[in-house]
């Protein structure tokens, strides 16, 4: 199984995980950062970083795109931008404000849908929609070949 695979079968056992605020443990709750941390410790072992503690509006105030600058440290970004099982989705979830927002791709072609967790949902598998991939900044691949 290849590494997308993996990260789309892991995450699909989030799915039904309350959304909780900087958590990340499958079954009891997480925010969509905490998701992405969770496959990671599953596909790879412990995770890159320590997520130092963060508020809802983290990145606002110093207006920087802190999520994204985590992503190209760790993860492969797509410069092609063309979609993929697997990838991981970087949101910006309003025009002009600092990308946010996490997801998954799942599938692909005509119905595509992502894996993500937002407050009121908590993990689910959505339709990613045009209104959805309009907001998308970046797309990453997880890394080939670790552990």
């Amino acid at each position: 199984m290849s590494v997308a695979e993996r990260v789309v079968a892991d995450a699909r056992l989030w799915i039904g995980t309350p959304y909780l605020h900087q958590a990340s443990v499958r079954g009891a709750g997480t925010d969509c950062l905490g998701l992405l941390r969770g496959v990671w410790r599953s596909v790879y072992g412990a995770e890159p970083e320590k997520v130092p503690a963060y508020t809802e509006d983290w990145a606002e105030p110093a207006r920087r795109e802190l999520l994204r600058e985590a992503a190209e440290r760790w993860l492969i970004a797509k410069a092609d931008q063309v979609p993929a099982v697997g990838d991981v989705l970087l949101f910006r979830m309003k025009e002009g404000s600092v990308a946010k927002h996490l997801g998954l791709q799942s599938e692909v072609g005509v119905h595509p849908h992502f894996i993500h967790s937002y407050s009121g949902h908590g993990v689910v598998e959505s339709s990613l929609s045009l209104p959805w991939q309009r907001r998308i900044v970046a797309r990453f691949a997880f890394p080939e070949g670790i552990k």
